[in-house]
């Protein structure tokens, strides 16, 4: 059985979401998620009795910091299921990961007339730095559309692929609809044409099993904040052949072995694409939260999860005026608008009533201008919202349709 008051009681800003009589209903970690007391100890211990950089230095601080920062990385190389630590780059988040390996990567090995094949649903993250890599090497983007049920069809990315594909980029879930695409079937349909396949799995891996070696993926991405870790912490998983193959992207301290003004050499894996001071205690603060993940019950945690979200929508799918917007039962997402009226205006009057959610385009503007709309409102839920939460949601969509 999953007790979501005994793990909602373990997150201080839920517990803390009470002022002056006003209760907060957080349904918006889609964008980011609470975090564990668990976690925010880690991240105080660290700068309150451990202080100190890693790699560097001679001194019993900078030893331990260095080897629970290095066994931070072997937490998250047996969470995704890498064959090796040496896969695992540090970044500050998927949209960083992604951007070195389209500059590192990408921009080294792409010449006039290569093509990247990008889906319609897709972040701007997943979109924005192959748009400046093609820029850079006069590739061209190849776009997949989408669905109107707010699905991507294994057939549409093989009919995109050819001889000049070069680069896949797909989103392992989508963050506007939580539609599943089906990346292990595009994964094998690229590497028959000898393509390279980047997944963003930024929705994907506070929700669900990631085992990168068995997608056969080449690179894979996520961020710590979107599962209950800080900001500023993020993943690279790369095959550590195409990772060797990468030049440098960002130089200065740590990278190096030797630095001469004749000659610099570089680090060996994973050394070699962090320059400067990491952020070790988002490294040890990112471990902890996957530890703590992995103490759960996660198959019973996304049910509790998946149940909130269908009861959120039977309630909202009957109201008039209402249209839900790409609709998955198996998503920690629900997205709609409301006929006539802006999606801000709906996310104002929500949060009046103490609902915190997101309006907006949510970093997908193709995707919404595939759906023909400006922007949708979007509630997220996690495993520490509850029927009561989700039941306060829908009163507080028909009293905000009732005022419009």
């Amino acid at each position: 059985m999953f007790d979501p008051l005994a793990v909602r009681a373990q997150f201080p800003a839920v517990q803390n979401g009470s002022h002056d009589d006003e209760c907060t209903v957080y349904l918006d970690s889609a964008a980011t998620t609470h975090k564990p007391q668990i976690v925010i100890d880690a991240i105080t211990h660290y700068y309150s009795q451990q202080n100190a950089n890693v790699h560097r230095g001679s001194h019993r601080l900078t030893a331990k910091a260095t080897e629970q920062f290095e066994q931070a990385r072997d937490t998250v190389a047996t969470f995704i299921g890498a064959t090796s630590s040496k896969e695992i780059v540090w970044t500050r988040g998927a949209t960083e990961a992604i951007n070195l390996v389209a500059q590192s990567y990408a921009r080294t090995m792409l010449t006039e007339g290569d093509e990247i094949v990008i889906g319609e649903m897709e972040h701007h993250a997943n979109i924005v730095p192959w748009q400046i890599v093609a820029e850079q090497t006069g590739a061209t983007i190849v776009k997949v559309p989408m669905h109107p049920d707010c699905t991507m069809k294994v057939e549409d990315y093989q009919s995109a692929f050819n001889a000049n594909t070069k680069i896949v980029a797909i989103g392992h879930v989508s963050n506007v609809t939580g539609t599943h695409q089906p990346i292990e079937q595009v994964i094998a349909l690229a590497h028959d044409i000898g393509a390279v396949v980047l997944v963003d799995g930024a929705q994907a891996v506070a929700h669900e099993n990631v085992d990168v070696t068995a997608l056969d993926a080449d690179f894979y991405v996520f961020s710590g904040h979107k599962m209950f870790a800080p900001t500023g912490i993020g993943v690279l998983y790369g095959k550590q052949s195409l990772l060797d193959s990468m030049p440098v992207w960002h130089g200065g301290g740590k990278m190096v072995t030797k630095v001469s003004f004749d000659k610099t050499t570089f680090n060996d894996l994973p050394g070699k694409f962090e320059a400067g001071t990491p952020n070790t205690a988002g490294a040890i603060a990112l471990a902890t939260a996957i530890e703590w993940l992995n103490n759960l019950d996660r198959a019973a945690s996304e049910a509790h999860i998946k149940r909130l979200q269908n009861r959120a929508y039977t309630k909202l799918s009957t109201v008039d005026d209402i249209s839900i917007i790409g609709y998955q039962a198996d998503a920690s997402v629900l997205t709609f608008v409301v006929d006539g009226v802006h999606h801000q205006d709906v996310a104002t009057l929500l949060d009046q009533q103490g609902i915190a959610l997101r309006a907006g385009h949510h970093c997908a503007h193709p995707m919404m201008d595939a759906l023909g709309v400006k922007g949708t409102v979007r509630a997220s839920f996690a495993i520490y919202n509850t029927v009561e939460e989700v039941d306060a949601f829908v009163s507080a969509v028909i009293k905000a349709l009732d005022i419009l």
